[in-house]
């Protein structure tokens, strides 16, 4: 509205403006016509009644003046200006003629406006009239006016200058009284227009103001909210239209809901109910395991096959209830006193045999990390027992670096292997769901393909995060960020990701004091 306020206001000045001065050139030639044409008759008649008075000696000084009165007179009675004229008969300079007549005018002469250079260009005689645009003095208030000049021949008085000034108040009480009826006729206008303008706006801009709102609503979950509809216009049927949508997206949203929550309830019934058979079978399969030594050979392999199944089968319902937690958002935090050095050096001492009967060397660096943090110790450890493993499972009896650093802001541990690397289309789905870079791989120790997954749920509920670098021949590298205080998210880690650009030769955050 404001918009169209404001262009229709500058469309209505230029077009007044240019109305405006194109009457004023109109007015102002008109008048200008009008005056020369009067002028021109003035000068004649002027010049006719000295012309009829006979030159000689017989014209003496009293029958000049009465015929220079005669003819002010006759200039006055042949004008018609409706501002009124005044009128001068002066003397022209060097004239050496025997006789001379005074100068008259009518009363209020302004002579201030006969300027030096009208009275020099009439003194040239050229036969034509000289005009020239002034400005006169009416109580105080200045008005538009004309002057005119030409020249008289009086018979032994030599050549005289007549000038008229003409006021053209009236013309400008014109162009005042079109102005007036330019500028209210453009408010006017212009008020108009707005009133449309705010009637458009009400019945569409209104509207869509309306359903925009409704979308907003809907989008942050409250899937009641629908547009009203009035009427039958194009505005009701696109109301119409948008809450049929809602609906079929409301519908689609609640099934989908409760779909989940049945397949997460169904997930949560399931690992429990198979706890009690699977204790069962555990404990049945310890004593077949515990006496494999009596049995065949065959009989043997088949009971360790059985205990090493059934503890995969343990922690694969443990991991299934630990993801069903995420699922229904019922995780919380317990936090306790934990040094994250500490922590990562138990880590690295605990699967330090499974690195040597893999040929790894596990190594350990901690030149920060060594306060104490409110975190919840059994998840942090799940996150590095899983860190640590995958590296060990993949470090191709290579090295693998475990390092505990710090800044102003948060607590990082890296773990990084120099084994097979994964391409960056693979890098990316490591935190999917039973996602596996190379199925066929064979493993030496468990997994359920979810650990990833439960280690970056932990991770997100401290308000940390793990970044993953990883290239094909080079290694992979895994860095958990947590942060100092609270569970304030951070952007930045005490121990940055290398540039993919450059060949990665360990953690960067080792100080030269810790070497």
């Amino acid at each position: 509205m404001a918009i169209t306020v404001i262009t229709t206001g500058l469309a209505v000045a230029v077009i007044g403006t240019a109305v405006m001065v194109s009457i004023s050139n109109n007015v102002y030639a008109q008048r200008r016509d009008q005056i020369e044409a009067e002028s021109a008759r003035a000068t004649i008649v002027a010049q006719n009644i000295f012309d009829a008075a006979t030159a000689g000696e017989d014209n003496n000084q009293s029958e000049l003046e009465t015929l220079q009165n005669e003819a002010q007179q006759a200039i006055l009675s042949n004008t018609t200006s409706p501002g009124g004229t005044d009128v001068a008969i002066e003397r022209s300079p060097n004239q050496t003629t025997p006789q001379t007549l005074q100068t008259i005018v009518t009363p209020d002469f302004p002579d201030a406006v006969i300027t030096d250079s009208l009275r020099k260009e009439v003194g040239k005689d050229t036969g034509r009239l000289s005009l020239q645009p002034v400005e006169l003095d009416d109580g105080g208030r200045r008005q538009p006016g004309l002057a005119v000049g030409s020249t008289l021949q009086i018979p032994s008085a030599g050549q005289y200058e007549l000038y008229l000034v003409y006021d053209l108040s009236d013309a400008q009480q014109t162009l005042d009284f079109v102005s007036q009826t330019l500028s209210i006729g453009g408010v006017a206008l212009i008020v108009l227009i707005a009133l449309v303008t705010s009637l458009v706006v009400r019945l569409v801009v209104v509207p869509i103001r309306g359903a925009a709102e409704t979308s907003r609503k809907i989008a942050a979950g409250r899937l009641d909210e629908r547009i009203p509809v009035h009427g039958s216009d194009d505005i009701a049927t696109l109301a119409r239209s948008f809450n049929g949508m809602a609906d079929a997206v409301s519908r689609q949203i609640t099934q989908l809901a409760e779909l989940s929550r049945v397949q997460q309830r169904f997930v949560s019934d399931v690992s429990h109910e198979l706890r009690t058979p699977l204790t069962t079978i555990r404990l049945a399969g310890d004593v077949l395991y515990d006496s494999r030594h009596a049995f065949e050979p065959a009989v043997a392999r088949s009971a360790e096959l059985l205990h090493a199944q059934v503890e995969r089968f343990e922690l694969l319902l443990a991991d299934l209830l630990e993801i069903s937690r995420y699922d229904a958002q019922a995780v919380q935090l317990e936090t306790e006193p934990v040094v994250p050095a500490a922590l990562a050096a138990d880590i690295v001492e605990e699967f330090r045999p499974l690195a040597e009967r893999a040929g790894v060397d596990l190594r350990l660096r901690t030149p920060g990390g060594h306060t104490t943090m409110q975190l919840d110790a059994r998840r942090v450890r799940r996150i590095m027992r899983n860190l640590v493993g995958n590296a060990i499972e993949h470090g191709e009896e290579r090295p693998v670096e475990v390092v505990v650093d710090s800044d102003a802001r948060t607590v990082a541990i890296a773990v990084r292997d120099h084994g097979v690397g994964m391409p960056p289309e693979d890098a990316a789905r490591v935190f999917d769901r039973f996602w596996r870079a190379d199925p066929s791989r064979k493993r030496t120790i468990g997994g359920t393909g979810l650990g990833l997954a439960i280690s970056l749920g932990d991770a997100n509920l401290h308000g940390g995060r793990i970044d993953v670098w990883s290239r094909v021949g080079e290694g992979s590298a895994f860095v958990l960020t947590l942060p100092r205080t609270g569970q304030v998210s951070t952007a930045t880690s005490a121990i940055p990701l290398p540039d993919l650009d450059d060949p990665y030769d360990g953690p960067r955050a080792v100080r030269e004091e810790d070497e």
